[in-house]
């Protein structure tokens, strides 16, 4: 299409209307800078009106509490058979003991996600097990904010113990779940996934476990592995899909939503052989990241304002020039972060506040910490200097 098919879609999106579908593809197959720059400033422009110049983090540690996994998603390289080199299971003790690091260290999150390990029970049965996970952290610190288990886990607990998936949510809830984290996402098209995760759960179950813990009060946040095998319009499929679930739970009232979107650039140098050979390159290509955040910024803004690509994945330099690009949000300190580190990112596994801080203030923008659920956090609350 011509460059004033493009303008025309971006002057619609300027003036508060929601894309279609043809219209977000046609954004996303531009590759004239002329086209790309114009992309680039309406994402920064709408981020400005949507939620400010403020730019957000948080700080945050990651635990991930088992490697072993009875799934072989093509992608992972996190992922262990029980008795493997590198397999590992955390007890209560090792969970605690990070969890003790991370409040020391300001933390007013945690986030939990591990293997689908079917020895992980108590008494033959899962859900215990996963209780006993979060009554660990939260009985010795009941303000932490518990991000924890996502839509693949919950169905994983609910199969083996033969529950609904709102049993298992309002069990997860009540014993001190703040949020689920929105992975397992991949790309919510059932042809990606019978390819990259065929194991998984497919996109009809993941939406189904997202909106059903929207209505039961937990707020969850959304992701879109981005950057292997997908085409464009498998990518905007993928975001219109989380802007129906978040227009159904704004629309139905319900009780909870989607608080983020954040874009997750594939990362394969250490991913399983067939699918590194397929996508043919180790690390995201950062202009093609940039394209689709921004694009993101356009076709969700107005449901979903809050976006945010991973430095891990990116780098920090590359988190840093999304902020550009449509996003507001920088991420987490994480403290530890071994999926996408195993699979081998380079950008690191830990940020240190300041230099969240300094990135951000090197774009000439203010910064604030938030919370989960982007709640302004006063420094002097939780004991760490700003």
């Amino acid at each position: 299409m011509t460059k004033s098919a493009v303008e025309t879609i971006l002057e619609r999106a300027l003036v508060g209307c929601d894309l279609s579908l043809e219209e977000g593809a046609v954004l996303l197959k531009q590759t004239e800078p002329e086209a790309i720059a114009a992309i680039c400033a309406t994402a920064d422009k709408l981020r400005y009106s949507q939620v400010g110049d403020t730019v957000t983090y948080i700080i945050n540690r990651n635990i991930n509490f088992t490697n072993i996994c009875e799934q072989h998603c093509s992608f992972c390289a996190f992922r262990r058979d029980d008795g493997d080199n590198g397999a590992y299971w955390l007890d209560s003790a090792q969970i605690l003991e990070k969890a003790t690091d991370a409040v020391q260290r300001g933390a007013t999150e945690i986030c939990m996600q591990g293997g689908l390990n079917p020895q992980a029970q108590i008494n033959g049965k899962s859900l215990p097990y996963y209780l006993k996970l979060v009554e660990t952290i939260k009985q010795e610190f009941p303000q932490i904010h518990l991000h924890a288990f996502s839509p693949q886990e919950v169905q994983f607990i609910a199969r083996l113990d033969g529950l609904k998936y709102a049993d298992v949510i309002i069990a997860l809830r009540d014993a001190g779940v703040g949020s689920m984290p929105g992975t397992a996402a991949e790309v919510l098209d059932d042809e990606v996934r019978r390819i990259l995760c065929p194991e998984k759960i497919d996109t009809a179950t993941w939406l189904e476990i997202v909106s059903t813990a929207h209505k039961l009060g937990l707020n969850t946040t959304s992701t879109m592995l981005s950057g292997h095998i997908e085409t464009h319009e498998q990518q905007i499929g993928h975001l219109e899909k989380l802007r129906s679930l978040q227009k159904t739970a704004i629309n139905q009232g319900y009780p909870a939503r989607i608080t983020e979107f954040i874009l997750l650039p594939f990362v394969g140098q250490e991913a399983p052989k067939p699918l590194r050979r397929r996508v043919g390159r180790d690390q995201p290509v950062l202009a093609d990241a940039l394209l689709l955040g921004a694009v993101a910024r356009i076709f969700l803004g107005n449901w979903i304002p809050n976006h945010q690509q991973s430095w891990v994945k990116l780098g920090l330099a590359g988190a840093t020039e999304a902020l550009n690009w449509g996003c507001n949000d920088i991420g987490g300190t994480l403290m530890e972060e071994h999926i996408t580190t195993m699979a081998g990112a380079l950008g690191g596994t830990c940020m240190e506040v300041e230099s969240l801080q300094t990135a951000i203030a090197s774009l000439g923008r203010p910064f604030q910490q938030r919370d989960t659920l982007y709640q302004k956090v006063k420094s002097e609350e939780i004991g760490v200097r700003s």
